[in-house]
C-alpha cells in the first residue's frame, strides 16, 4: 500500500470515528456525556483538516499519488 493510501484510510478512519462520536453525541441522554462527545467530534474535525492538508501535500510533491 502506497503512503497516500494509508493516509487516504487514515482520514477515512477519522470519519468513521467522528460519525460514531456524533450518534453517541445524540443518543446520549446525560447532558455531560453529550458535551464530551461533542467536543471531541470538534477535535476530531481539527485532524482531519490536518490530514487533508497533508494529503494536498503528497499530490503535489509525488505525482504518482494523484488520484489515488
Amino acid at each position: 500500500m502506497t503512503v497516500s493510501s494509508n493516509v487516504k484510510q487514515c482520514l477515512a478512519t477519522l470519519k468513521s470515528i467522528e460519525s460514531g462520536l456524533s450518534s453517541l453525541a445524540i443518543n446520549s441522554s446525560d447532558e455531560e456525556a453529550k458535551r464530551l462527545f461533542h467536543e471531541q467530534m470538534l477535535v476530531m474535525e481539527e485532524i482531519k483538516q490536518d490530514i487533508m492538508k497533508r494529503i494536498g501535500e503528497l499530490e503535489r510533491e509525488e505525482e504518482q499519488y494523484k488520484g489515488f
